[in-house]
């Protein structure tokens, strides 16, 4: 059942504001990270996303060929996940 929609525009770089209800109701703010999950019929759930434990991904980058800093590696992976969520969404 259907309670509340909410309305919002993607920009060129695929970017979407979350209505202020939604973000409300998942409980993010600014800096926190959504989830989309889209399922075997083509439903797409947005939830607040969970991490495992720091431990449990341990290697799971492979190697550098030289060191990041934090910030650069959370560019990276930011710009990474955006475009593989933007292609998917785009079909």
């Amino acid at each position: 059942m259907i309670v509340k929609t909410a309305v919002a525009t993607v920009t060129s770089k695929g970017q979407v504001t979350i209505p202020v209800d939604v973000r409300r109701h998942l409980g993010v703010t600014a800096r926190d990270k959504v989830q989309f999950t889209i399922d075997e019929s083509g439903c797409v759930q947005v939830s607040r996303a969970k991490y495992p434990t720091l431990a449990s991904l341990r290697g799971i980058a492979g190697t550098l060929k030289e060191p990041k800093t934090w910030k650069e590696i959370e560019e990276s992976v930011r710009d990474e996940r955006g475009e593989a969520i933007a292609k998917k969404l785009r079909g």
